[in-house]
Parts: C-alpha cells; sequence; structure tokens
C-alpha cells in the first residue's frame, strides 16, 4: 500500500514535471525563446527630440518610450513593491507563499480583499505576452505558462531590469503607455521627478485606469493614492508622519497635457517632419530587412529645434495676434458687407465657403455615407453642439457647421521660422496659430506674395555688379519700363516722400521706394535677379518680368527665412536643417546630417547688404523694434506689404538668428482695409520684436549680441553723410510703402 502511494505520488510529481518541461519547449502552444526574452517586442513610440534634449512629441501606434531603472523615481518603485509584490525581492518569479494565501483565504476562505498572487515578474509576463480570448481550460495553461515565462524572466534579467521592464509594458490611460508618457502626460515630468503622492497616483491607477483616472474620477484617484500610499507605510518604506501629510494633498492636475499631435509644443512642426520621416522610413531597411516603421520602432529623431525658442515664439505670436491684432480686426471689419470678407461679390463669397465646406471632415464622411448635395448642405445648415477655437481657449457652444466655417474664417494667420545662418539649424517653427483647428502649414505649404521683403534681391544684384554701393545716389523720380505687346509698367511709391530728389540706395531700401526699386530692374534683367534668388535657395516660381522687383510672386516662409540668412552668413546660403541625426531604439545612430551650402554672393555684397537692412531698422519702416520693443542690439530688417494689405511681412535678421514672419488671413480676400493695421510694420514686425525681446531676456540661452563681422577690406563707402539731414524727420514716419502692381 505505501508502495502504491509513493508510486502516486512519484507519478504525480514526475508528471508536473514533464508538464512544464513541456510548457517551457512549446509542446502546448507558443513559448517564447530566449532571443525573444532578450528581444520583447513592443510598440515603441518615435521621439522627437529637441537640440535641447526636450521631448517635443512622439509618433506612436501606442504612445509608448522606454525608461531605465537609474530614471525611475524611488518612489515608484517603493509604491509599485509595496502594492503589488512586497516580496519582489525574496522570490524568483513564482511566490509559493503568496500561492498559498491566495488558495486558502480567498479561494477557500472567500476573502476577495486578501490579495492577488501573481508577482510583478508574473504581470510583466502577461503585458509581454499579451493573452487571448480563453476558455477556462486554456485560460488555466496559460496562466501556468506565465509562471515558466516569469521564471525564464528571473534567470535573463536583474530585479531592477524586471521593475524597469515593468513600467515601460503597462498602460495608464489617457494614450499613456509607459511610465515615461504618463509622468509627462499627467504632470509634466521626468519619472525621476515624481513626488511620493505623485508616485502613488500612478501606481494606483494600474489597477483600473479608468475608474481611478484622476482627470476623469479624481476622488476615486484620490483614495486609491491613499491606499497606495497606506501599502507604502504598512511595509515600512515611508514614515508615518510623511504619509499622515501626503493623504491630505490635493490632487494636482494643473500640468495635464494630452499627449496627442494636436496638443503640445511646435505641432506644425512635428507634422511635417512626419513626412519627411516617412519618406526616411521608406528608404531605409532594419537588419531584417523591413523597412524602418515611424509608428512602432522607437526612433529618435534629433532635431535643430530649440525648445525654449520655439516657445518663445509661440507665445509672441499669442501675444500680440490674439491680445492685439485680432481684436483690431474684428473691430476694423464689423458690420461691413460680408465681413470677414473684403471687395467680393456675394456669388464669391459663396464660392469661397462651398469651398471651404467642401474640404471639411464632415463633408468627406457624409459624402462617404452616400448623401446627396441637398442632404450635406441641409447638415450643414443644421445647428448642433460643438466646439469652437478662441484665443481665450476652446468654447463649447451651439451653431451649424456653416456658420462655423464662417466664423473660423474671421481669424488672422501667421506663419514663422527662425533659422541660424552658418549652419542652417532651424530654431524655430510655427506654421500657424492652433494645428487642431487650422491645419494648415503657413511656413511650409503656404506661398504668399512676398511684397517689398523681396527688393533686397535686386539690391544685392545691382551691388554685386560693382556699379552701386550703399551711398550711391540714384534719382527718386517715376520710371516706366516697356513690355512687348502690353502697357508700359509704371510702378508708384505710396508716398510723396523726396520724390524728385537725388537718394541713397540705403535711405531708398529704408523707406521701401518703389520708383529706386524699378530704377534698379530696368538696369538690370529680372532673369538675373531669378538667377539670384535660385543660389539663395528659393524654388517657387518666378516670372521674368519687370514687377518681380516689387515681390509679386509667392514665396513660403521657409524659403525666404532661408534666403535672408545667407546675408548674415557672408553670402553662403545654407538649406533649413531640421533633423541632426536618427538613432535606433538603442542609441544607435542610423544617420547624421550636414548642412548643405553653396556661395550665392561675396562676403562684400552680403555685409553691404545687411548695412542697407540695418538702416530699415534704424531710421526706416522697422525702426519700432527700437523705441517700442526697447531692442538696442545689431538687427537688419525688411518689412514687406502686398497690395490691398493681404499679406504682411517682416525679415530680421541678427548676426546668429534669422527670423521670418508672415501675418495674412486665410483667403486674400480678408484683410484690413487701412495702411494703418495691415502694413508688414504694424502687422508682423510686432511677433519679431516680442520674440526676440524674450531670447535676449532669457540668460540661459546665452544668446549672442556681438555686431555683424565687418569683412577685413570694403571697397565702398558705407557712411552716408548726405543721408544725415533726413534722419530726424525719417524717424518719426514709420510708415511701410506697400508696392503698387
Amino acid at each position: 500500500m505505501k508502495k502504491t502511494l509513493w508510486l502516486i505520488f512519484g507519478g504525480c510529481i514526475l508528471f508536473v514535471v514533464l508538464f512544464f518541461v513541456g510548457l517551457s519547449y512549446g509542446l502546448f502552444g507558443f513559448m517564447p525563446s530566449f532571443e525573444d526574452l532578450e528581444n520583447p517586442e513592443s510598440n515603441l513610440a518615435s521621439e522627437i527630440i529637441s537640440s535641447d534634449q526636450q521631448i517635443l512629441g512622439t509618433y506612436f501606434i501606442e504612445n509608448r518610450t522606454n525608461v531605465d531603472y537609474s530614471e525611475l523615481s524611488p518612489y515608484l518603485v517603493d509604491a509599485l513593491i509595496a502594492t503589488e509584490d512586497v516580496r519582489f525581492y525574496r522570490h524568483s518569479g513564482v511566490d509559493l507563499k503568496s500561492l498559498f494565501r491566495v488558495a486558502g483565504k480567498t479561494i477557500i476562505g472567500g476573502n476577495r480583499n486578501s490579495g492577488g498572487g501573481s508577482t510583478i515578474t508574473q504581470q510583466l509576463a502577461k503585458n509581454l505576452f499579451p493573452r487571448k480570448q480563453l476558455n477556462k481550460l486554456s485560460l488555466a495553461v496559460r496562466k501556468l505558462k506565465e509562471w515558466v515565462i516569469a521564471v525564464k524572466l528571473e534567470r535573463n534579467y536583474t530585479k531592477e531590469e524586471i521593475i524597469a521592464m515593468y513600467f515601460n509594458t503597462v498602460e495608464f490611460g489617457n494614450n499613456s503607455f509607459g511610465i515615461r508618457t504618463a509622468a509627462q502626460t499627467y504632470f509634466g515630468k521626468d519619472p525621476i521627478d515624481l513626488t511620493l503622492e505623485e508616485s502613488a497616483m500612478l501606481v494606483g491607477m494600474l489597477k483600473a485606469t479608468t475608474l481611478y483616472n484622476p482627470v476623469r474620477n479624481p476622488e476615486n484617484a484620490t483614495t486609491r493614492r491613499n491606499v497606495v500610499m497606506h501599502q507604502m507605510l504598512k511595509a515600512d518604506l515611508i514614515p508615518q508622519a510623511v504619509y499622515d501629510s501626503c493623504k491630505l494633498l490635493p490632487l494636482d492636475m494643473s500640468n495635464f497635457s494630452q499627449q496627442d499631435h494636436q496638443y503640445g509644443l511646435a505641432t506644425y512642426f512635428r507634422e511635417y517632419l512626419r513626412q519627411q520621416m516617412l519618406t526616411w522610413c521608406a528608404n531605409h531597411r532594419k537588419p531584417d530587412g523591413k523597412p524602418y516603421n515611424l509608428y512602432k520602432d522607437g526612433l529618435k529623431i534629433h532635431t535643430t529645434i530649440n525648445a525654449r525658442m520655439q516657445a518663445y515664439a509661440e507665445e509672441a505670436v499669442a501675444e500680440w495676434l490674439g491680445g492685439e491684432l485680432q481684436p483690431d480686426f474684428y473691430a476694423h471689419l464689423k458690420g461691413k458687407p460680408n465681413a470677414p470678407f473684403v471687395n467680393v461679390t456675394k456669388a464669391e463669397v459663396q464660392r469661397f465657403m462651398t469651398n471651404a465646406m467642401r474640404l471639411s471632415d464632415r463633408y468627406r464622411n457624409l459624402k462617404k455615407e452616400g448623401a446627396t448635395d441637398e442632404e450635406i448642405m441641409a447638415n450643414f445648415k443644421t445647428k448642433t453642439k460643438m466646439k469652437v477655437f478662441s484665443w481665450q481657449g476652446e468654447i463649447d457652444t451651439v451653431m451649424s457647421p456653416w456658420d462655423s466655417l464662417w466664423y473660423h474664417k474671421w481669424f488672422l494667420h501667421c506663419g514663422l521660422m527662425s533659422v541660424e545662418p552658418q549652419t542652417g539649424y532651424v530654431r524655430a517653427y510655427v506654421g500657424g496659430i492652433n494645428y487642431k483647428y487650422f491645419q494648415y502649414d503657413n511656413v511650409s505649404q503656404g506661398e504668399r506674395q512676398v511684397g517689398s521683403t523681396f527688393k533686397p534681391f535686386v539690391y544685392t544684384l545691382a551691388m554685386q555688379e560693382g556699379e552701386f554701393a550703399p551711398c550711391t545716389q540714384v534719382p527718386n523720380v517715376p520710371v516706366c519700363i516697356s513690355q512687348p505687346g502690353q502697357d508700359d509698367w509704371c510702378p508708384k511709391n505710396s508716398g510723396h516722400e523726396r520724390e524728385g530728389e537725388m537718394v541713397s540706395l540705403r535711405w531708398a531700401l529704408a523707406h521701401s521706394v518703389n520708383f529706386v526699386t524699378a530704377f534698379l530692374i530696368k538696369r538690370f534683367p529680372p532673369e538675373a535677379v531669378i538667377a539670384l534668388a535660385r543660389k539663395m535657395g528659393v524654388t517657387a516660381p518666378m516670372e521674368a518680368v519687370p514687377s518681380i522687383c516689387l515681390g509679386t510672386m509667392d514665396i513660403s516662409v521657409k524659403e525666404m527665412t532661408a534666403a535672408m540668412a545667407t546675408y548674415a552668413n557672408k553670402g553662403i546660403h545654407c538649406d533649413p536643417m531640421f533633423i541632426t541625426r536618427i538613432e535606433d531604439k538603442h542609441g544607435v545612430i542610423l544617420e547624421e546630417f550636414s548642412p548643405v551650402q553653396q556661395e550665392a554672393m561675396d562676403e562684400q555684397t552680403a555685409y553691404l547688404m545687411i548695412d542697407l537692412m540695418k538702416g530699415v531698422v534704424e531710421e526706416g519702416s522697422g525702426i519700432r523694434l527700437r523705441f517700442k520693443y526697447g531692442l538696442t542690439q545689431p538687427i537688419a530688417g525688411k518689412t514687406g506689404t502686398t497690395q490691398n494689405h493681404s499679406d504682411a511681412w517682416f525679415m530680421g535678421i541678427t548676426p546668429t538668428l534669422t527670423t521670418g514672419v508672415w501675418v495674412g488671413g486665410e483667403l486674400r480676400s480678408i484683410h484690413f482695409t487701412s495702411m494703418t493695421y495691415g502694413q508688414g510694420a504694424r502687422a508682423a514686425l510686432p511677433i519679431w520684436g516680442l520674440y526676440m525681446q524674450k531670447i535676449y531676456a532669457d540668460s540661459t540661452l546665452n544668446f549672442p549680441q556681438d555686431d555683424f563681422e565687418k569683412p577685413d577690406y570694403l571697397s565702398v563707402d558705407i557712411y552716408c553723410k548726405q543721408d544725415k539731414t533726413h534722419q530726424d524727420e525719417d524717424a518719426e514716419n514709420d510708415v511701410e510703402e506697400s508696392p503698387e502692381m
């Protein structure tokens, strides 16, 4: 009898051993190999990293980026162990003592509050190799498999690595996968910086991310947080006094930010970069021969954007447009027929609005559902609950989709790009005023009429040929240029200051005199101006006609800014650079990028043009940078305003940063009707002024304030004595000339 019992007992032991051996070798279905455990698969978000090492955003299927154990707050580790597996450091993946407790108290005794038996390592096994829909028998086998995986994990990884892997695999709600994303989402900080109460809240969420979500259910989240801290107290991981004080603290969600491509810093830049990276991924292969996946492979994209400068640029746009110019625009057009459209017929307005409707997601979705045009129009004219944009924050309202389209047409838009002349590094990129509501990129996608900002190209050609210099006197008189098969082209000045006199090129550019620019284009053919612009990086279509000298063509903010940066780089043009290097998820460099340069003009010509454009700021249309914004540093610049004030520009150049700003309506028919408000010096220049104020005030940026470097030898005079008698009266005349097309 005893022998039989021993045989039965031995047989059971052998069966269990063989069963687990079979599990380990995959006889009962999939079992991860050693390689799988060494390189567990997960969807890793690709990170967009600024030049000052801030995470600007991510591209993801699951918004997850990994951390090492050293990047975790000790409070996080203690909270997790106290709550989920207090014997973590005393078992090897499966805690038999906890299993016997579960069997005795939970299963036999019916005490559902006695705690679970799964260790952190077992939970990690489940996270790494997720379960599918299983019946009870399959689920039991699966649980046993997770025991085997947990033991294997313990053999292959240290306890610290297992803790880090666990935090990297869990979900925290609000589109946050892994602790790094969760810390950024809920508290706007890195995991290492989390406090005790913040750590306890995040660990508490793991029990049920919706029930204990601090945004949706703050009371539940607070209660659960305090439970976690009480577990830490029981485990002697925090003292009583700390627990007593921290449990009284309210939840602080002031830094909560939705991790979404429509929110956060540099939204337009992130979308522009996404398109570039999709092309890069399609043309680059992983070691296994497959192309890189931007959304799953955890690439680290190191960009040229400076996060602080980007924030200052966005703040400047919001401060000027939202705080001053937009209210002025409302007041300026209020009550006028067809406003915000100007000088258009009702038929044209209807056409504009119909086009806007057809470009909307609502229209496309209704079309897919088979709705007729009449049904779609009826839908657009029916009031419904919605959110609309305002500079004071989103507004919940009831409005028809048609009226919402009209409402959003009122807003003025902006494009801003800052580039470092010597490298082409783009330091700030603001494609619009709010990516969620206005997704058109006014830096790269948008091409608008550049007006007087194009005049420096003409002056550059004149001085490069050696015939003209900053102090060369030219007549400020009407000029007509004949055109085959067309009427003569005879531009006008917007004012009459010093008409009929001889003026220097420096004075003429400072006051954007059309007569003088026409005088120069008559001496130098449009084809030569276009050739120079091409060397300076302008690829936009340009027609070789005399009016090109007044900026009749459409060019993007991106191309205009990079072209103007050529002057500060001694005549060497650098293509704009957005990425410095790309790394894989392990930090291995996949590709590095270098500036692409070409000589556009000689150093003397570049410096002479800088000198001319310094005159714009010292005595011309950019003078308010001095008296209103208090910027005393060396600055060169050029304002621009197109006919009807549809497009306002300012190009500001310092020795180490060139920034272009455009302001205008979504359509050219949306604009101010007065030069007082619509000129570049009034509508666009203030954004540059506010932006640079913030940069100069930030001592941590250590932004250089030296003057432009003068060539060792200049063959021409740059001190125009004959202009001195006019400077005092010119300083009072802060008016931007608008080219007559």
